[in-house]
């Protein structure tokens, strides 16, 4: 009975269960949505980011509102319920198995929990593997993350997930990174990413827990053999080759001689440095800890340490091997490569020079880039015939490794693996850093060190090999001591 004698109703009005009926038809239509989306992922012949965005983030969302709403309108029933009943609250649970109808809700009860187990065993799975796919870091973030994947194929990582090396094995790092993503994820929306993203990733995980996990640190991989093709910015296109024995080398003596480039490995010796600049281009501070535990510092002479600022970092694969996944080729680097597959004809007069200094060009947008590359071209070579082809080619080393909604080419991202466009070993190598007394210096400017000139040169001079090495012949004649990195930059000479 109500408070005024009248009987107390026995149902609530229909409006009253609307966030019920709402909730209930959202949970469903999520349900029914998941099965759909799930079944289009796995039937599709390649996978699609958006598709996996939506089934296993955005539908599992949904459902969590429509369940959400089932709550809430279980609550104001009960509210209402207990308004209307005299101040006495329904029992929150009430079963009689001795009632048909009690069994029959008991059986769709658990058959639906069990349904519901099942979607979220299965989306949370799927969700999991959604989220490390190379489809999820590369396209759902499609402007900023443009440029590397775009590089990304190219390299020597390409059948290699992002989050092998971004984030590695085990749960630790992978919380941390999604904690992370929340960050990004904001950025993303709201517009807030740097442009061009900053490298290199700070509070990266060390090399030792990712790289390592495939490549042997104690392995002893000695002399490789590496031919490089370049042509001259002259009329004819001049091809000059270099062939050289690249000494890697190791650092385990277990395993060979110590010596090479991989003599920085952190098995033997432990190297660690200063770097005044967010690139660490410029390293004016190095101490080496050898495998006796004696340690050495070398500093270049105006360096003055500040213990409150200077970081010291730990050397790792990555201060060399900086660009594993996501190379931008500059443009000569590029144009070089493309004459050697035949992409560009070699005959074409002055085509290295000309293509260079088209690519160089500042362009407000890929779409302009793209129109302009072919004005520029038909400019010079619109009579003849293989114009069209040299246009396709240009414009293809400009979609590949130039992104200027980002950004970003090849000088905003150093190469430090080498030393021809950007200083890389250099920074330590360069005879300015010295021991406080000044009776020990980094070794510079010793080719052999790393490298065996075996064949170089135009022509029938390329073919005259010499096992025990060549010096070094530039093809411009004498530079001195001058370092490549102080006249080639990338773009025309």
């Amino acid at each position: 009975m109500a408070a005024d004698g009248t009987p107390a109703p026995t149902s609530q009005p229909a409006y009253r269960n609307r966030a019920r009926v709402a909730g209930l038809t959202i949970a469903l239509g999520s349900i029914f949505s998941f099965l759909l989306l799930l079944a289009l992922d796995v039937l599709a012949p390649s996978n699609n980011p958006y598709l996996g965005i939506l089934a296993y983030l955005v539908v599992p969302l949904f459902l969590m509102v429509g369940l959400g709403l089932l709550i809430v309108g279980m609550i104001v029933r009960r509210r209402w319920v207990v308004k209307h009943a005299g101040g006495q609250p329904p029992p929150l649970l009430m079963l009689d198995l001795t009632q048909p109808r009690a069994r029959r809700r008991l059986v769709l009860l658990m058959g639906g929990g069990a349904l519901f187990l099942l979607f979220v065993a299965v989306a949370s799975y799927r969700s999991y593997h959604f989220s490390e796919s190379v489809q999820f870091c590369g396209q759902a973030c499609h402007v900023p993350m443009q440029p590397e994947f775009t590089a990304y194929p190219h390299s020597a990582h390409a059948r290699i997930s992002c989050s092998a090396c971004h984030i590695g094995p085990g749960a630790g790092w992978y919380v941390k990174a999604k904690i992370s993503g929340l960050r990004q994820v904001y950025a993303v929306t709201f517009n807030k990413f740097e442009r061009p993203i900053k490298t290199p990733i700070k509070n990266l995980r060390p090399a030792q827990e990712t790289c390592e996990q495939c490549h042997w640190p104690e392995k002893f991989t000695g002399d490789l053999d590496r031919l490089y093709t370049h042509y001259l910015s002259d009329a004819s296109n001049t091809p000059f080759t270099v062939r050289l024995a690249l000494k890697v080398g190791g650092s385990d003596p277990t395993h060979g001689p110590v010596g090479g480039i991989h003599w920085h490995m952190n098995v033997a010796n432990r190297i660690e440095y200063i770097a005044s600049d967010d690139r660490r281009q410029v390293i004016p501070w190095v101490r080496m800890i050898d495998r006796q535990g004696v340690v050495t510092e070398y500093r270049t002479p105006k360096f003055k340490p500040d213990p409150a600022k200077d970081v010291v970092h730990t050397m790792d694969c990555m201060d060399c091997h900086n660009r594993p996944a996501h190379i931008f080729q500059n443009p000569s680097e590029a144009v070089d490569l493309s004459m050697m597959l035949g992409k560009i004809d070699t005959a074409i007069p002055s085509v290295k020079k000309t293509a260079v200094e088209i690519l160089t060009k500042p362009y407000a947008s890929a779409e302009e880039a793209r129109q302009k590359i072919a004005t520029g071209i038909n400019a010079v070579y619109a009579k003849d015939p293989r114009c069209s082809k040299l246009i396709a080619a240009v414009q293809e080393i400009y979609r590949d490794n130039f992104f200027p909604e980002m950004k970003t080419d090849w000088k905003t991202h150093p190469n430090n693996l080498g030393h021809k466009e950007w200083p890389g070993c250099f920074r330590c190598h360069d005879g300015e850093h010295k021991t406080a007394d000044g009776q020990q210096s980094i070794k510079a400017n010793d080719c052999t060190a790393c490298h065996v000139i075996l064949a170089q040169g135009r022509g029938e001079q390329s073919r005259q090999w010499n096992p025990l090495g060549k010096a070094f012949e530039h093809p411009g004649g004498d530079i001195g001591d001058a370092k490549c990195s102080e006249c080639h930059t990338g773009g025309a000479l």
